[in-house]
C-alpha cells in the first residue's frame, strides 16, 4: 500500500479532516440512491421557548460524527455500511424558519419524497416538533414505508409531548408539546402499539400523564422503569410494539444531565438514563420492522467544550442506523 493510501485510511476515522457529513456518510441529496437516508432538520420554533438553538443541532453533529464513519457495530456483529447504502441527504430547507406551522408542512413535503423513494430516514433535529412533520409523511394512509399502516412508536423522552390541555405552546400549534397527540388523532400513530418511556421530573399538573393514557399509549415513567428493571421494560416494549412498522424517536433529555448536558428542557432533578441503559432500550427492538427514527433536542450552544452531547447524539444516530441496516442487505 502506498504511503498516501495509508495516510488517507487513517484520516477516514477522524472528524476534523475533510468535508463534514452525518456519520461520515457520502453526501447525495437524491433519496433514490440510498437505503438509509441521514437527514438534518434545523428547526427550533416548535419548542416555543427561549431554548431555540436546537436548529444548530444538525451542524454540530456533522462536525463531530464522522468519527463513527465506517465503524462496525460490535454488539450486532455487523458492518452497517456493507449492509446498506447510507447517504447524508443534507438538511430540510426551511426558508420561513420562524413560522413553525409552515416549517412542519415543509418537513412533511420533504419526507414525502423520501417515503416514495423507499429510503428509511434517520434524522437529527431540531426540536421535537419535527417528529410530527416526519410521521405525517412516512406513516399512515398512503405512506409507502408503512404500507399504509399506522406506525408504532418507541418514544424515549423525559416528557409526554401529548399536552392536549394546551391550545398552543407559546404560539406553536404543531409543536414539540403536541405532536404525540395529533399524530394519533390524525391516523399516523397507533398509540396502542406505542411506548413512552423515561418520563420524569417535577411537572406542572398532577394529571400530566392522563392525555397519554387517554390516547392509548403504554407509559413507563422513570420511576416505573427503576422499579420494574430493564429486562421487564424491554419485554413490555417488545410485546407492545408487536410485528407492525415501528418508528423510533429519541429525545436527548431522556438521558441524565451528566450524560447529555447540552439539551433543551433539562430535567436534572431526577436521574435520567445512562447511555448503556438507553442503548439497551434501543437494541431490544432489534429485528423489528423499523421504518426510521430521529434524535432531537440537541442544544449545541449549551454543550460542554468537548462537544459531549453532540457526540452522544451521534452515537444514538449510529444505533438507530445500525438497527435498520441490520435488517437490510445490499444485493
Amino acid at each position: 500500500m502506498a504511503n498516501d493510501d495509508i495516510h488517507n485510511t487513517v484520516l477516514e476515522g477522524t472528524y476534523w479532516w475533510g468535508m463534514p457529513s452525518l456519520l461520515g456518510a457520502k453526501h447525495d441529496p437524491d433519496p433514490n440512491n440510498c437505503d438509509i437516508a441521514l437527514i438534518g432538520v434545523p428547526h427550533s420554533t416548535g419548542n416555543g421557548t427561549t431554548e431555540r438553538d436546537q436548529h444548530l443541532g444538525p451542524r454540530a453533529v456533522r462536525n463531530v460524527s464522522p468519527w463513527l464513519g465506517g465503524r462496525v457495530h460490535s454488539d450486532f456483529a455487523i458492518d452497517p455500511w456493507a449492509q446498506a447504502r447510507i447517504h447524508d441527504l443534507g438538511d430540510v430547507p426551511l426558508p420561513q424558519a420562524n413560522n413553525n406551522e409552515h416549517c412542519i408542512a415543509q418537513i412533511t413535503d420533504y419526507y414525502s419524497k423520501i417515503d416514495q423513494s423507499g429510503a428509511k430516514p434517520v434524522s437529527i433535529g431540531g426540536d421535537h416538533s419535527i417528529t410530527g412533520g416526519i410521521l405525517r409523511a412516512v406513516s399512515g394512509k398512503g405512506a409507502n414505508l408503512t404500507g399504509g399502516k399506522k406506525a408504532g412508536l418507541l418514544h424515549i423522552d423525559a416528557h409526554t409531548d401529548t399536552f392536549d390541555m394546551l391550545d398552543h405552546f407559546l404560539g406553536a400549534k404543531d409543536s414539540a408539546a403536541h405532536w404525540g397527540s395529533y399524530l394519533v388523532k390524525e391516523g399516523h400513530v397507533d398509540a396502542t402499539r406505542s411506548v413512552q418511556i423515561g418520563l420524569r421530573g417535577h411537572i406542572r399538573s398532577l394529571d400530566w400523564l392522563q392525555s397519554s393514557y387517554d390516547l392509548g399509549y403504554e407509559v413507563i415513567t422513570m420511576q416505573c422503569y427503576r422499579e420494574m428493571g430493564a429486562k421487564a421494560a424491554c419485554s413490555l416494549i417488545q410485546k407492545t410494539l408487536g410485528d407492525g412498522p415501528v418508528y423510533i424517536t429519541f429525545d436527548l433529555d431522556c438521558l441524565d444531565a451528566l450524560v447529555a448536558p447540552g439539551v433543551s428542557n433539562l430535567e436534572p432533578g431526577v436521574g435520567g438514563f445512562s447511555i448503556d441503559e438507553a442503548n439497551e432500550l434501543l437494541r431490544c427492538i432489534r429485528g423489528k420492522n423499523i421504518i426510521g427514527g430521529d434524535v432531537v433536542c440537541l442544544m449545541p450552544t449549551k454543550d460542554s467544550p468537548n462537544n459531549q452531547t453532540s457526540m452522544v447524539a451521534s452515537t444514538i444516530l449510529f444505533e438507530i442506523m445500525s438497527l435498520i441496516a441490520d435488517c437490510s442487505k445490499v444485493a
